[in-house]
């Protein structure tokens, strides 16, 4: 790369959308495809992905490990899924070993190809301890990206700290999607200088006021949005809209606890009130957020999600946990409501707050405007080219 030249990166993420699951890690997507988009950056995205031998629905949501393609052109990135072994329950120490060694011949291959100056991965574990190895061996630096539950949850077990720390201390810099995570990577031990934090955008030309998008839903409509597993709080959603007889709530996803939460909805005698729409595409999701009074989202922790931008940027006020990166989001009573804790009857509480309120969707959408990308992306290019910046200086004698 010249001093003017765009930035070549190497993208390793097992966070990325595919054509077997369009929905996985559109977080990662969007921001590198706005990031191409400047002409500051070139992007080659390596996807590693599970290696299972049968694509039958019988075998559940391995089978879609491999239906997954080994390359794929989106959006004129080029993207490859390498395969990796794992081992179900008793694999999460070995996991970025063995991704390291059974997909580090895949990007030695892919840098013979076409040379890149950096790798950039998402998600500590086990993706950036991977790609520190993989980045130590290319001699290449290495930028990574903490985005939630790697540094919230998985860094809680000893094997998995230790070996995140080993890869910060070996990346060039370190991102972090709220200022949360920053803090826990600090009581973790990584230093301050490696962090910054670069919060995620929303696109305000895709996610925004629509009247036409949706015929309003009879009563009062509530919105949640995520995947059915536990910690994200649908559950909490579900008893609190319950004992809102003229309230309806509208699920958004897909998952594991699907069924769950139907006996649940059944038992608390909401069934004929709460809808599962499962996955859905970003079109379908834009007239859900249209449609509702409110998106709620209940969850245990989070990094900085997506869903609180997307329905504020929709006009939409949002009821969520005060945890991770939320509080940084929803600095004003106009967003909406933050709950004091994540129970149904605060839940409840909050949803009659926000039902009661005269705000208008334009003062929401008008708040949601400060969240644009581009902040957040001409940042990130010009951290890239520090730390090629300092990698030169260093190759220095």
């Amino acid at each position: 790369m010249g001093a003017d030249g765009p930035v070549r990166l190497l993208t390793f993420t097992t966070l990325y959308p595919n054509r077997a699951q369009p929905f996985h890690g559109l977080f990662v997507e969007r921001r590198l495809r706005r990031l191409v988009a400047t002409g500051a950056v070139q992007a080659r995205v390596v996807a590693p992905v599970p290696w299972f031998p049968w694509r039958s629905k019988a075998f559940g949501s391995y089978a879609r490990f491999a239906r997954v393609p080994s390359v794929e052109d989106v959006d004129g990135l080029r993207v490859t899924h390498p395969r990796y072994p794992v081992i179900p329950k008793v694999g999460m120490g070995v996991a970025p070993s063995l991704m390291a060694s059974f997909v580090g011949r895949h990007v030695r291959n892919v840098l013979r190809q076409r040379d890149f100056d950096l790798v950039d991965a998402h998600y500590f574990y086990p993706d950036g301890v991977a790609a520190a190895r993989i980045a130590r061996t290319l001699r290449r630096p290495l930028v990574i990206t903490a985005r939630g539950s790697d540094v919230n949850l998985i860094a809680t077990y000893a094997s998995a700290r230790r070996q995140i720390l080993r890869a910060a201390e070996e990346a060039a810099a370190i991102i972090t999607v709220s200022d949360a995570l920053r803090r826990k990577l600090l009581d973790l031990g990584v230093r301050d200088d490696k962090i910054t934090v670069l919060r995620n955008g929303v696109d305000l030309a895709e996610f925004r006021p629509d009247e036409h998008a949706a015929a309003r839903v009879t009563g009062r409509a509530l919105l949640s949005v995520g995947q059915l597993v536990i910690g994200k709080g649908h559950d909490v959603a579900i008893r609190a809209v319950s004992e809102i007889p003229d309230a309806r709530l509208v699920i958004a996803g897909d998952g594991p606890l699907r069924r769950d939460l139907e006996r649940l909805a059944q038992s608390c005698g909401a069934k004929d009130r709460v809808t599962f729409l499962g996955q859905v595409n970003q079109e379908a999701l834009l007239r859900c957020y249209n449609a509702a009074d409110a998106t709620i989202l209940a969850s245990a922790r989070e990094g900085m999600p997506n869903v609180v931008l997307e329905s504020l940027a929709c006009g939409t006020p949002v009821i969520a946990s005060s945890v991770g990166g939320i509080p940084e989001i929803m600095t004003s009573e106009v967003a909406g409501v933050m709950l004091e804790e994540t129970s149904p009857d605060c839940l409840r509480e909050a949803i009659l707050k926000v039902l009661r309120s005269t705000r208008s969707r334009s003062l929401v959408r008008a708040f949601a405007q400060r969240f644009s990308w581009e902040p957040t992306i001409g940042a990130q290019v010009a951290l890239y080219r520090k730390v090629l910046a300092d990698a030169g200086s260093r190759a220095v004698p």
